[in-house]
């Protein structure tokens, strides 16, 4: 029912907001070049790799010795603004419609955070990570890792139809109001270190 759900409200928002798409994609062509679409691996269901796709919000410039910038310095404008409201996301539709995210689970995170997960923690990889999801509603890159995982889990635990329907509703405020995009001094968030280095 859930993957139906998915399908069916991914695949109408997409075709609804093509024109919405259209304009963000022109807009970053002319504002950061190419490529228009930034896209990351990431650990989906049972930690199996896809690729993520976004917006691009980010330049790539680089240092004198070819490494690129901190996030926090390539992060424009024109990115700012699309985080802001969220119009970055949109691309990810196209994940759910594959089936890689739901439209709502745990946030897909690094790569390289899969190692570093306590066996608790692993266990937002038993369902499909999702676009939004309970922490993102409940201070999304605003809160420490620790209690993002925790609500992780604790959504593997109790998910329902209406949990997600009530993180949609949730989801629609939380943009609307632009809560939790990034911590202080940071693009987003810091980078997980591992639990025992918190």
């Amino acid at each position: 029912m859930k993957r139906l759900f998915d399908l069916v409200i991914s695949l109408g928002l997409f075709l609804a907001l093509i024109p919405v798409m259209l304009i963000v994609g022109i807009t970053v062509r002319l504002g950061l070049g190419s490529p228009i679409i930034f896209k990351q691996q990431r650990p989906g269901l049972h930690g199996k790799p896809f690729y993520l796709y976004k917006f691009r919000t980010m330049n790539n410039k680089t240092d004198s010795f070819g490494n690129l910038f901190p996030d926090n310095v390539r992060l424009t404008s024109l990115g700012k603004f699309l985080r802001r409201i969220s119009l970055d996301e949109l691309p990810q539709l196209i994940n759910v419609i594959r089936g890689d995210l739901s439209l709502v689970g745990p946030r897909p995170l690094l790569m390289e955070y899969l190692p570093l997960y306590t066996g608790e923690q692993a266990k937002r990889h038993l369902v499909r990570p999702g676009i939004t999801g309970w922490a993102q509603v409940n201070g999304r890159n605003n809160i420490e890792w620790e209690e993002k995982f925790q609500m992780d889990v604790w959504y593997v635990n109790n998910q329902s139809f209406f949990l997600d329907i009530k993180i949609l509703i949730l989801t629609v405020d939380k943009v609307v109001r632009a809560e939790g995009i990034n911590q202080p001094g940071n693009a987003t968030i810091e980078r997980f270190k591992g639990t025992n280095s918190m």
